[in-house]
């Protein structure tokens, strides 16, 4: 071995000690950290990074959209329990009207609960805008089975019912429209199954 790598090793040695010694002697020596066992048994040091944000400017396309769901749900979270409530009050008139053959009999039943619907929900019903009114229309089809033009027809006679019809086209709409889950009612399916999970309702 000749005395240039005699001196290296040497020299080597020496930084090696110092910092041994460095190392021993300062205040804060010892970092305590978390450790991770992987599943072969070896132990590696563990820490954690702060949560990072990544923020983006938000195209017209998903502003549009966002928009368009917020009103949707809104529209959906208001109108909802009113057709809960509507497909409750059908059902039971409809039981009602089961066993009564007499015309006159079954106008008063109807006329009663047309009564109590517009105690409890006429001026709530009334305040609604018109795409509210629309959502919950596409609602009660989707409670009853019916849209709202068979439901008038049949409790309050075909002339009601093509005279709603007439004001709802007025307003851009139409009291026969159907409720497909499926298809152009996804999304509002989507929020229903929302508020029945939120709120307890059966479907």
């Amino acid at each position: 071995m000749n005395n240039k790598v005699k001196y290296s090793l040497v020299f080597c040695l020496a930084l090696l000690s110092a910092s041994k010694l460095n190392a021993q002697t300062g205040v804060y020596d010892t970092l305590r950290v978390e450790a991770y066992i992987t599943p072969e048994g070896d132990t590696i040091p563990q820490s954690w990074l702060p949560p990072a944000q990544v923020t983006s400017i938000q195209t017209a396309h998903w502003k549009k959209y966002w928009k368009d769901w917020t009103r949707l749900r809104n529209a959906v979270y208001v109108t909802y329990p009113y057709a809960k409530t509507a497909g409750k009050i059908i059902s039971e008139v409809n039981m009602q009207l089961a066993n009564v053959p007499d015309e006159r009999q079954r106008k008063l039943i109807i006329k009663s609960r047309e009564k109590e619907l517009k105690r409890d929900f006429a001026d709530k019903v009334t305040n609604l805008s018109v795409y509210q009114g629309k959502v919950l229309m596409k609602l009660i089809n989707r409670e009853t089975g019916n849209n709202c033009y068979e439901i008038i027809k049949e409790f309050k006679g075909g002339f009601n019912a093509g005279f709603w019809q007439t004001v709802a086209f007025v307003f851009g709409s139409s009291l026969k429209q159907q409720y497909d889950a499926k298809g152009d009612d996804k999304e509002i399916e989507k929020i229903v199954i929302e508020l029945q999970k939120l709120y307890g309702y059966k479907g």
